[in-house]
């Protein structure tokens, strides 16, 4: 019946005759919404389409109701508490969606020289404008014009400095020529706070692929898609804003809602600092107890935070969401601590090892993993081993993370910095499934103080 992948519905519409009120204050009471659904398989469906009518068909009344007026029924039994925490947007005030280049393969690189001789064979009056535009598969757009752009940045003298680092995937840093000129939006009026010293909260508003597992940390700006893949947008919550004159970092403030600040003074007897405030959300959106008792919920809104009305706790979980921030910044020496096995050591001598001789090709059809001997291949004779298929099967958002590393790598001959990169990767995802069972341990605890207040 429908030629396509994706999810179909059908929705019938029956529109009466009777008058409504002219303030729509008897709506409620003239429109019902009824739902029904089939799982399986392709010709089950379209079997009982053919032997089924709107009368045979056994429908469920659902009452859609605000902010999103769902067509679907759901368990909606822990809504009212869910909805007592703060959202992660009136948290962090000032955020916003990740930039959009338009044109990733020519303004970002994993390296930085070989950005800059590209950007410089953009500018290069010798070629036409013909040839760039093959080279690079650039296309003109209404607001884009190749000649335009061209003549502009080769007039920028400057344009050297902004060649920046930005986080493009999850443990993914490269490259970018972070320019008006060549970005199609920049998102400026937010990113320029990443310029400086800040951490970063990276998650979304909406989850296409199963629970929710859409959070990570910055310390640069982000691209659109780092934690989604292509199936939606990342937003950015700065930690702290800077003033226009970007280089007073000495007059920087907390992106954190005042009401919030004064609350969390009062339930512990003292403001705890913008770190720690960060440290806890990220500990309670890494807990897996908490994505799955509000799995349905988060899969349609930005993430709500429930805050523990005890110090100690607050502090303990924070300690988590520390290291998990550490680790995930890839801060070894900072990573230490007493309750969690998570030494600079560790992360020095990582748990992975790469082996086999070739020429650290990724070859098409790789990588490839196999699961009985903990190898992830990347040719036929070269493999990472020592990784488990939980830290393989590892997934932040829409990427397996391990597989996605290398994937985006296919074709590409990997340095000695890159492979030890890939191992402490590996070793970054074991400790974090180590502190994910921790803050477990402890989430219960949350529930239970912010349950009396």
């Amino acid at each position: 019946v429908f030629d396509i992948q994706q999810g179909v519905a059908i929705a019938l519409f029956l529109k009466k005759k009777e008058k409504i009120s002219a303030d729509y204050t008897d709506l409620k009471k003239k429109c019902t919404v009824y739902h029904s659904e089939i799982w399986g398989l392709r010709e089950d469906k379209g079997k009982w389409l053919l032997k089924n009518d709107i009368k045979t068909t056994k429908w469920k009344e659902v009452s859609p109701k605000s902010e999103f007026y769902l067509f679907v029924s759901r368990d909606e039994r822990l809504l009212e508490g869910y909805e007592r925490y703060p959202k992660i947007t009136d948290i962090f005030p000032v955020n916003t969606v990740g930039i959009v280049t338009a044109r990733d393969k020519f303004v970002i690189d994993t390296d930085k020289e070989s950005l800059k001789r590209r950007i410089r064979m953009f500018g290069n009056e010798g070629l036409s404008d013909e040839i760039i535009r093959q080279t690079f598969g650039l296309k003109d757009k209404p607001n884009w014009k190749l000649k335009i752009i061209r003549k502009r940045l080769r007039n920028d003298e400057s344009w050297n400095d902004s060649i920046i680092k930005i986080l493009y995937r999850p443990f993914d840093i490269r490259w970018i020529l972070y320019h008006d000129d060549v970005i199609e939006r920049s998102r400026k009026e937010v990113m320029r706070h990443m310029r400086l010293e800040n951490l970063g909260l990276v998650t979304v508003r909406q989850v296409a692929e199963g629970i929710f597992n859409h959070a990570f940390v910055a310390n640069t700006i982000i691209e659109s898609r780092i934690t989604l893949s292509n199936k939606g947008i990342a937003f950015l919550f700065p930690l702290y804003l800077y003033p226009a004159e970007m280089f007073k970092s000495d007059e920087k403030k907390p992106n954190l809602n005042s009401e919030l600040l004064k609350t969390l003074a009062i339930s512990y007897g003292k403001e705890p600092t913008p770190e720690e405030i960060f440290y806890y959300i990220y500990a309670v959106l890494y807990s897996n107890t908490y994505r799955t008792k509000y799995a349905q919920f988060l899969k349609i809104d930005f993430p709500r935070i429930p805050f523990t009305g005890s110090y100690h706790l607050f502090k303990k979980i924070g300690k988590c969401g520390k290291q998990l921030t550490n680790l995930h910044l890839m801060k070894s020496k900072e990573s230490v601590s007493a309750s969690v096995s998570v030494s600079a050591k560790e992360l020095i001598a990582p748990t992975a090892k790469f082996q086999g001789r070739a020429d650290n090709r990724i070859e098409k059809g790789f990588p490839r993993y196999n699961e009985e001997e903990s190898r992830a291949y990347i040719n036929k004779t070269q493999y990472f081993e020592g990784i488990k298929k939980e830290v393989w099967t590892y997934q932040i958002g829409g990427y397996q993370v391990l597989d996605k590393w290398l994937k985006d790598r296919k074709g590409k001959i990997l340095s000695l910095e890159n492979i030890k990169h890939y191992c402490q990767i590996t070793t970054t995802l074991k400790k974090t499934i180590e502190i994910q069972k921790e803050i477990d341990e402890l989430y219960p605890e949350i529930e239970g103080e912010t349950a009396e207040h």
